[in-house]
């Protein structure tokens, strides 16, 4: 051993082993992190969190101690111990960007948004890949949140469209009926009930709002305005159509309700079809910034102007669960039923019970793309006899959509989109397949 000029022997042999302890501890930290590192591989983040825990009070302000302990806390879903483990991780290096990522991610999970607001604009573009909460709102219709302050806010959009529509009628395959009723004669159908195929262009434009009152209590609102016009061989099923809503919310901690009474107006080839009113009950249930339930309650009136013996009151009652995963992903699926019951005395046929599901899941392929797929399956039982077809109808429709979702830049997306539906009923006339395909370029503000 050589022992420093100048220094007795007696006092180096004292401070060697203190020297060596000195030495030894970046390798005994370093030890420390593979050793949780390994563990988080291996799926146990639990453990890994558990063994860093124990070095927390002494190695807190270790900027890599605090990311291994914010990454590890993260996967465990300890999600507010992620939190103060990243932000002392950028108050030792704020101009870290992947900290800030990662702080982002665990205050959205802890649905912090006015801490999410403080981030840079390019960790928050990193947050999540493809914006989540739009790309839902394409399947789950749902008021504009507060802003990242707390405060009102408010969104809209305008959109057109084009595309194919294999069946803008919705008509039957094949023009031949089976009608059990014997004392019936038999027919086929009119051409003009096949299904009539044709492009298409739409436009539509859309404002949500809210407006808050206080920390708890604030109104919502929402109108939405579309049309589509096909060509020349499907003129006739043109539509425009308009649906507004407006109510009270009542929020506390992790639960929201909404009340809100429902307005819709629907024309086909330019004369009113179809209308309704009614009121909607929602309660959200927010689990985390990750993860909710949406239930609801709807009551309806539907009116036929033209065709009374179709108005009905519809009540439906159904709940959604949706996730943002950690790669953000996002996947949701729910189940409804209910009833539709005719309005008019011995219009039984008109009425029908219903329950259905659905599912649907979106994929980030990068920081602008994402691929998405939807399902929705319904089962409608009628309740009387058709008159004229002597048969109970009842019908089993399937739904799915499958397609991109691109933002070229903020505020812009573009939707390539493919849908097929299919409806099984017990009258031929009712039984239809409809495939589309449109691409949709929308503005946001």
């Amino acid at each position: 051993m050589i022992i420093p000029r100048g220094l007795p022997r007696s006092r180096w042999l004292f401070f060697a082993p203190l020297l060596g302890l000195a030495l030894s501890q970046p390798a005994q930290a370093d030890a420390l992190l593979d050793d949780a590192q390994t563990l988080s591989a291996q799926g146990n983040a639990e453990q890994a969190f558990v063994l860093l825990g124990e070095q927390e009070p002494v190695r807190a302000g270790d900027p890599s101690f605090d990311a291994a302990m914010g990454r590890a806390a993260h996967a465990a879903g300890h999600y507010t111990r992620a939190v103060m483990a990243w932000e002392r991780v950028l108050a030792a290096q704020p101009d870290d960007l992947d900290a800030q990522v990662q702080l982002g991610r665990a205050l959205q999970a802890v649905g912090d948004r006015r801490g999410m607001q403080a981030l840079s604009a390019q960790a928050r573009a990193r947050v999540v890949p493809v914006d989540a909460a739009l790309s839902i709102d394409q399947f789950l219709e749902s008021y504009d949140r507060r802003d990242a302050n707390g405060g009102s806010s408010a969104k809209a959009y305008v959109e057109l469209g084009a595309g194919h529509d294999s069946n803008a009628n919705a008509g039957s395959a094949t023009m031949l009926a089976s009608i059990p009723n014997p004392a019936a004669v038999a027919w086929s159908l009119d051409p003009s009930a096949l299904g009539r195929s044709a492009n298409f262009v739409n436009a539509a434009a859309s404002l949500r709002g809210r407006y808050v009152l206080d920390a708890r209590w604030s109104l919502v609102g929402a109108v939405t305005a579309a049309a589509r016009r096909y060509g020349e061989r499907a003129r006739p099923w043109d539509f425009q159509h308009i649906d507004g809503s407006a109510g009270l919310a009542w929020r506390s901690e992790r639960n929201e309700f909404i009340v809100s009474g429902q307005g819709d107006f629907y024309a086909l080839d330019g004369a009113h079809l179809r209308s309704f009113g009614g009121v909607l009950g929602e309660w959200i249930y927010h689990i985390d910034g990750f993860r909710q339930w949406d239930s609801f309650a709807q009551w309806l009136q539907l009116n036929y102007p033209t065709q009374s013996a179709r108005d009905v009151q519809r009540s439906v009652f159904g709940t959604t669960y949706s996730q943002v995963f950690r790669n953000g992903s996002i996947g949701w699926a729910g189940a409804w039923g209910g009833r539709e019951e005719p309005r008019g005395a011995g219009q039984a046929q008109w009425g029908h019970r219903l329950v259905g599901l659905r599912a649907g899941a979106q994929l980030p392929l990068g920081r602008q793309w994402a691929l998405y797929a939807h399902a929705e399956w319904e089962q409608r039982h009628y309740g009387a006899q058709d008159p004229f077809f002597a048969q109970q109808r009842r019908d089993r429709q399937t739904d799915v959509s499958l397609g991109l979702s691109w933002v070229p830049a903020a505020n812009w997306r573009i939707t390539p989109e493919w849908t097929l539906t299919r409806n099984a009923s017990t009258l031929a006339v009712n039984t239809y397949e409809r495939k589309l395909f449109s691409v949709t370029v929308r503005r946001e503000f």
